[in-house]
């Protein structure tokens, strides 16, 4: 059975930091293309960034970029999101994806954890 457990989200001032974490059961993060997205109150969810096969292969949203910085721990089997200068349009739901192929592409979704920056 896949799992995937995010943490790290909280309250932060504009301009704090915050780190965030994905780890899974059930999976390998290390094998295969793991996301971050974000859905904010009444908006649709957004792809943040993507880290595709090798660690060296990502992608960030233009919102993000310069900001937020994604890596891997194949030892831990989990996924870090490093969040700096936050703004508030940085709140939202913040949810780790993988996807698996198989026989054909499969996601997996954790149940996402909320951020918030406020004064």
């Amino acid at each position: 059975q896949v799992q995937l457990v995010e943490s790290g989200g909280g309250l932060v001032q504009p301009g704090g930091s915050l780190r965030l974490s994905c780890t899974a059961s059930g999976v390998s993060l290390s094998g295969n293309p793991v996301n971050w997205f974000r859905q904010a109150p009444e908006k649709e969810r957004e792809l943040v960034v993507n880290l595709g096969y090798t660690d060296d292969s990502t992608s960030y949203a233009d919102s993000v970029k310069g900001r937020f910085t994604i890596s891997r721990d194949s030892a831990k089997n989990a996924v870090y999101l490093q969040m700096n200068n936050l703004k508030s349009e940085d709140t939202g739901v913040y949810f780790c994806n993988v996807y698996v192929f198989t026989t054909e592409w499969d996601a997996y979704w954790g149940q996402g954890t909320q951020v918030t920056v406020s004064l």
